[in-house]
């Protein structure tokens, strides 16, 4: 394939997520060059990059190979996501424009609808937009870039089991939701760290000891007088 130069991090990236290219395995520049459709040189700046970011490792005598997380290393990623995912929500909450919130309500009822139809491949996709859209409505590059390499490495690692009522997955979207349009940067932050934490019981590593496990964040306790999801 052929790709702009500018998108061949996003591309190897995304192969990686995908499985493309197996965990442990080299990333020479000259096959990636040629299979992306560009130069080695955006191939060497995205490597740089990509190993900044934790999916790419340098080997000596092998050179770039993809990253090979431990255990301890991805129940760390859905730790760190139930500390960044509510301060970005309470950000949404005192920073979100009114475009972000027609996004926000249009995904609530679309999610709503796909899971009253059980097309929960949709609501995969949904969930997706969703957590970036309330990403980008924090108002702060910086966090925004956070999350999103967050969600990719989780996507990486994990595969999601789908949620006994899908439907109780969009509820608590919903209530989020308003929280945000509220201005309830509080509320917003509680609902978020509730969500993130019952989301974590249903991450399954995809390399744990040759099969699937189910991994939640360490030493995480239910929280105490979480509010409630109705209004």
């Amino acid at each position: 394939m052929r790709i702009p130069a500018n998108s061949v991090c996003t591309a190897i990236r995304d192969d990686i997520v995908a499985g493309v290219h197996g965990r442990g395995g080299r990333l020479t520049e000259e096959l990636l060059a040629r299979r992306y459709g560009v130069s080695r040189v955006p191939v060497r700046e995205a490597l740089r990059t990509l190993e900044a970011e934790g999916f790419v490792v340098t080997r000596r005598h092998a050179g770039a190979c993809v990253a090979e997380p431990t255990e301890e290393e991805a129940a760390d990623l859905l730790e760190t996501r139930t500390l960044l995912e509510p301060l970005g929500a309470a950000r949404a909450a005192r920073r979100r424009t009114e475009a972000h919130l027609k996004v926000l309500r249009g995904l609530v009822r679309l999610g709503q609808d796909r899971a009253r139809q059980g097309r929960i491949d949709d609501l995969r996709a949904l969930d997706g937009w969703f957590h970036e859209t309330l990403a980008q409505a924090a108002g702060s590059p910086s966090l925004t870039a956070l999350l999103t390499q967050l969600r990719h490495k989780i996507a990486w690692l994990y595969v999601v089991a789908a949620p006994a009522d899908p439907a109780e997955c969009w509820v608590e979207h919903g209530a989020i939701t308003d929280a945000v349009a509220r201005g309830d940067g509080e509320r917003a932050r509680a609902l978020m760290a509730l969500h993130t934490e019952r989301s974590a019981a249903v991450h399954r590593l995809r390399f744990a000891s040759g099969a699937e496990r189910t991994v939640g964040v360490r030493n995480s306790q239910r929280a105490v007088n979480t509010p409630s999801l109705r209004p």
